[in-house]
């Protein structure tokens, strides 16, 4: 047998050892905003022989560290913020106007390997991407059909009627299929796919009255958790009452919400991550438990959000903040923040936040246990805004000094991810190093309690050429000296964040 033949055989019962791996269960944070939605009716322990995606899906999540979070769709079309909830709240006569945009959908401006440059070329490792937000244009080539919508100005107020459309990208102008060819830039340029896909429909008139919905019915009540507390608050004056569905539109309903997940898991060739929103009630889990069971067998390692799902999710997302400790989960999460004023395009170059937010909460998500994902939207011509690009850029200059303490990290054990305010914490997978990033300039001695360097070892400030002296104290701890020439801020290795990294026993 040839050494050829033996590597193969090596790497083939690696891969068996691998699968065969135990899949342990996951559990969301019971602070999970999301989780607290649906735990009333979604069962804690998933169904017997319910399988996660494999420890070597979950691994390589954790490895990434940093993304992208991509919304776009007809609200992009002149520069509307908020992605589709603006909707719930516009007049009947701007609802139609608004469905109707699709037939102008045209953004000469998109490049999908301009796109993915941009991701490679900041440091990106994944990106999100809206394939259908909540008001139901799909941005792929479905081949499900919608066969009932609401005439907003219909003669007598809105009322429900019959069509036959996909809704999709496919019958507009455009006609390119933006998703496939996004998924194809992101490949050769080995950055990770996450497809978001919401769970309601607010076009579908099938979809009634299900999260938010602007068509609700007399059974509402019954079939929504927070009727009365948050989806009759939300629609307020703009609530149109219509009939309870029947068996057979609730049947069609879920019949293509799972026709479009299919289609989203097959024809794309491998999907890293299915990034599903909101929820659609307990009437219907049943029927959503078994569209993810479907999903568990077209793509056994894709990985999840959990939102909609409870625990069969892998991985969750707070919103809009960091936690403000290490989570009390062994799920993974990724934080999403938006860098503008929301995750849509903003065209205000003062509302994006900066590059030293995106590297405070990116250190402090890392340190933590977690990631982070930056929000940002193209226009309705393709295009992102400069200032997002700048500060996209900018932080990529960072990451490519001190990524090495970020990507593929794992945090110190317990409370052990900070010193105070100004110090987060990484580790290598095998413990041997520690990373200390401090986040303002520490001035001539940089002080750690918790870690205590190898005897011997060397200390280096990342970016800088030299190694750095210190000592360890008994009672004040690890003192780092900083050479006089660095407290000179244009002379250091960046801004925002400084890299520490040192030997450990």
């Amino acid at each position: 047998m040839t050494r050829r033949h033996l590597m193969r055989l090596g790497a083939l019962a690696a891969t068996v050892v691998q699968r065969a791996e135990p899949r342990q269960h996951r559990r969301l944070p019971v602070t999970d905003h999301h989780y607290r939605r649906v735990k009333d009716y979604v069962e804690e322990q998933p169904v017997a022989g319910y399988q996660w995606a494999s420890n070597a899906a979950y691994e390589a999540f954790r490895d990434l560290k940093y993304g992208v979070r991509l919304h776009w769709g007809l609200y992009s079309i002149g520069g509307r913020r908020g992605e589709s909830w603006p909707f719930l709240a516009m007049s009947s006569e701007e609802k139609q106007q608004y469905q109707e945009l699709y037939s102008t959908w045209n953004p000469q401006g998109f490049d999908a390997d301009e796109w993915m440059d941009l991701f490679a070329e900041v440091g990106l490792k994944m990106f999100a991407f809206t394939t259908k937000h909540h008001d139901g244009f799909s941005l792929f080539d479905t081949r499900t059909r919608v066969r009932q919508r609401v005439n907003w100005v219909a003669e007598g107020g809105p009322r429900i009627e019959s069509c036959d459309l996909a809704y999709s990208i496919m019958e507009t102008p455009f006609r390119r299929d933006v998703v496939r060819e996004l998924c194809d830039a992101a490949r050769r340029r080995g950055i990770k796919i996450d497809l978001y896909f919401s769970h309601p429909d607010w076009y579908d008139a099938d979809f009634r009255p299900y999260n938010y919905h602007p068509l609700q019915t007399p059974s509402s009540p019954k079939l929504l958790i927070e009727w009365e507390t948050a989806t009759k608050p939300r629609l307020k004056d703009r609530m149109v009452m219509t009939p309870d569905p029947t068996p057979e539109e609730t049947r069609r309903m879920m019949a293509r919400h799972r026709a479009q997940i299919t289609e989203l898991l097959t024809n794309y060739g491998p999907i890293d991550m299915m990034c599903l929103d909101q929820w659609l009630g307990p009437a219907v889990w049943p029927q959503l438990r078994e569209t993810i069971l479907h999903i568990r067998r077209l793509q056994p390692d894709v990985m999840l959000r959990a939102r909609g799902i409870g625990n069969y999710g892998d991985y969750y997302t707070p919103e809009g903040f960091v936690p403000g400790s290490r989570e009390n989960t062994d799920m993974p999460w990724f934080v999403i923040h938006a860098l503008g004023s929301s995750f849509s395009y903003d065209p205000v170059a003062e509302n994006h936040k900066g590059t030293g937010w995106i590297i405070r909460n990116l250190v402090d998500s890392v340190a933590k246990g977690g990631a982070f994902m930056v929000g940002i939207g193209p226009d309705g011509m393709g295009r992102f805004h400069p200032a997002a690009v700048a500060q996209l850029k900018e932080a990529g200059d960072w990451l490519k000094v001190n990524g090495e303490g970020i990507y593929a990290t794992r945090p110190r054990d317990g409370d052990l991810w900070s010193e105070g305010d100004g110090v987060r914490f990484t580790r290598t997978k095998d413990r041997q190093r520690v990373y200390a990033y401090a986040l303002a300039w520490p001035g001539d001695r940089f002080v750690l309690r918790t870690v205590r360097p190898r005897s011997g070892s060397e200390i280096r400030m990342l970016g800088y050429p030299e190694p750095l002296k210190w000592r360890h104290d008994s009672e004040r701890g690890t003192i780092i000296d900083l050479p006089a020439a660095l407290q000179e801020p244009s002379r250091r290795p960046g801004r925002f964040a400084f890299g520490f990294r040192m030997e450990v026993a």
